[in-house]
């Protein structure tokens, strides 16, 4: 796995390129001098989480023969403040799944907590450092 990241801007404005050619861009805060044109670093690890899970779960509920017409993640950060070191890690992540059609909440839940607590790699990588609650809505 291999990604490029390329600045196109005289400030912090990247592209993240895969080697399938998709793109993401990534920009500061402007807090620091960033234009608000992509998202931050620790805003995608967020993003992956949901990303990540969502494709687990649409997977699993599919071989369950569950119609999801919809599906939304809501995923929730909490970082602790900057430290001695300069950074801060996520404390507290949480995400909340909400679904619709015609779903079995049983299946849904166990779909989610597979993803979760088995499956999902982002999930597994933060979590030796953030505590990570999930729920699920279905509506």
């Amino acid at each position: 796995m291999r990604i490029n990241v390329k600045r196109i801007d005289s400030n912090f404005n990247f592209e993240a390129t895969n080697e399938d050619g998709n793109s993401v861009l990534i920009d500061a805060s402007s807090y620091i001098g960033g234009h608000n044109k992509g998202m931050r670093p620790m805003q995608l690890l967020l993003a992956a989480i949901g990303g990540c899970s969502a494709i687990d779960i649409v997977s699993i509920l599919r071989k369950q023969k569950q119609e999801v017409d919809s599906f939304e993640i809501v995923v929730d950060g909490d970082r602790e403040p900057v430290g001695v070191e300069g950074y801060s890690l996520f404390k507290t992540i949480e995400v909340n799944f909400i679904l619709k059609g015609n779903i079995d909440i049983e299946k849904a839940e166990r779909a989610v907590k597979l993803s979760m607590e088995k499956y999902c790699s982002v999930t597994k990588t933060l979590e030796p450092t953030a505590k990570i609650t999930y729920k699920v809505t279905l509506i």
